[in-house]
């Protein structure tokens, strides 16, 4: 029996509705004034770890869905529609916060040379497995996620204020304000027009959930206190913070 339909994306809304308020809890605990500028550094850093995986995720799910179209898979072909136009909306990002991070008076090597905590692992690496393991639709509960709990409207400016940071530091920040709630619309609309079965909305919801905990601890970590922030030249920022 088919799980479709326009009740899908109301139940996944609804689902983790009841369940964020840990997360909206720890993002809006990790925006609080005290030394907003190292975390936020270290913010741009941890970004960068996940964002980076976003589109050969999204290469994979593709490839993988071409596998399944050919063998008859109903869930592939608009499956790999929308992963091919979501992969161009999504391209260069990852540079975003490179730009972002030496306008904030980072250095590129402060993201790219440490090795990513392992909750970012966790939030990412989760979906290769069940891309290769179990079936791509998956990954769509970690987009709702990620695009569902996108930067608010007015979180720029008040970066801006608390940091006295120029606005070229705060690229990615402000475009994922104005970008990601029209990029969940198109998401939820592709997940209400999927025959989806029972078991395939559970694996979506499922993966939503996991990445909902994982970026959950993710903002618990990065809303820690900064010892001291990492001048430029001092060394590279840790996405936790600690310079090695």
């Amino acid at each position: 029996m088919s799980a479709g339909g326009p009740a899908c994306s109301a139940r996944l809304r609804v689902t983790l509705r009841l369940l964020d308020g840990e997360l909206l809890h720890a993002m809006e605990h990790m925006w609080r004034a005290d030394d907003l500028l190292p975390r936020y550094r270290r913010y741009l850093c941890t970004m960068h770890a996940v964002v980076r995986a976003s589109v050969p995720l999204m290469w994979r799910a593709l490839e993988r869905a071409g596998q399944l179209e050919s063998r008859g898979d109903p869930l592939a072909g608009p499956l790999a529609a929308y992963l091919r136009e979501h992969i161009q909306e999504e391209e260069g990002h990852d540079l975003w916060l490179l730009e972002d991070i030496r306008a904030a008076g980072g250095l590129p090597e402060d993201a790219l040379g440490p090795l990513p905590a392992p909750v970012v692992a966790s939030l990412a690496g989760s979906q290769y497995y069940w891309i290769e393991h179990h079936h791509p639709v998956a990954l769509l509960g970690y987009i709702a996620v990620l695009e569902g709990y996108a930067p608010a409207p007015g979180l720029t400016s008040r970066i801006a204020r608390r940091t006295g940071l120029p606005d070229t530091a705060l690229r990615t920040v402000r475009e994922h304000a104005a970008l990601d709630t029209g990029h969940l619309d198109e998401l939820y609309t592709l997940l209400d027009g999927l025959p989806l079965t029972r078991g395939q909305a559970s694996d979506v919801t499922v993966s939503a959930l996991h990445s909902l905990d994982a970026l959950t601890r993710l903002f618990v970590r990065l809303g820690r206190s900064v010892a001291a922030p990492s001048p430029r030249g001092a060394g590279p920022l840790s996405p936790t913070g600690v310079t090695p």
